[in-house]
């Protein structure tokens, strides 16, 4: 089974501990799950999040701020 999950970063740069991405089974769950709630992520203070397969980043960080 695999194992995608997000690592969430604040404006700071470091992990927000108190916001946690669940794990998906595949890179397309996880990228649908951020699609839905990236919003909710910034609106809590995310400024970036880096996909994570196991322990090897897959991309990112990414920023969560709107285009401009």
């Amino acid at each position: 089974m695999d194992d995608f999950r997000w690592s969430i970063q604040g404006r700071d740069g470091q992990p927000m501990s108190d916001l946690a991405s669940p794990t998906f089974p595949t890179q397309t769950d996880a990228e649908a799950w951020l699609s839905e709630t990236w919003g909710e992520l910034a609106d809590a203070g995310a400024a970036a999040v880096t996909l994570v397969h196991f322990e090897d980043v897959v991309y990112g960080p990414m920023s969560l701020d709107p285009p401009a």
